[in-house]
């Protein structure tokens, strides 16, 4: 009986070993790019973290026709008396309106 509860014990250990040998892996790891965030509005808006860009065309036009509800969520329009946080948030698309009302820039900040 003792012989049998060893040679059990045994089978149980060997069923738990590694039957395969790992295969090395003769890939050199690819140094990656660091990650830079932008630390001000003319960083951000030069790098289009807010997708300024793909919104030029609003350049020229009323403000009063903008329809923030197409447009990602936080943009905002800037006009000359508006009074706006100091927070940056290098995501958010502001477009900024001259004195007549019109789009004069499109900003990340």
């Amino acid at each position: 009986m003792r012989k049998l509860m060893i040679t059990a014990c045994l089978l149980a250990l060997a069923a738990c070993g590694q039957t395969t040998t790992p295969a090395a892996t003769t890939e050199t790891p690819v140094a990656e790019a660091p990650i830079t965030t932008p630390t001000n509005a003319a960083e951000a808006t030069a790098a289009d973290t807010c997708g300024a860009a793909a919104h030029q065309a609003l350049i020229g036009t009323p403000a009063s026709e903008i329809d923030l509800a197409t447009y990602p969520a936080g943009t905002r329009i800037v006009t000359p008396e508006t009074m706006v946080t100091q927070d940056f948030v290098p995501t958010r698309l502001n477009i900024t309106t001259g004195t007549d009302g019109n789009v004069a820039s499109l900003n990340c900040y």
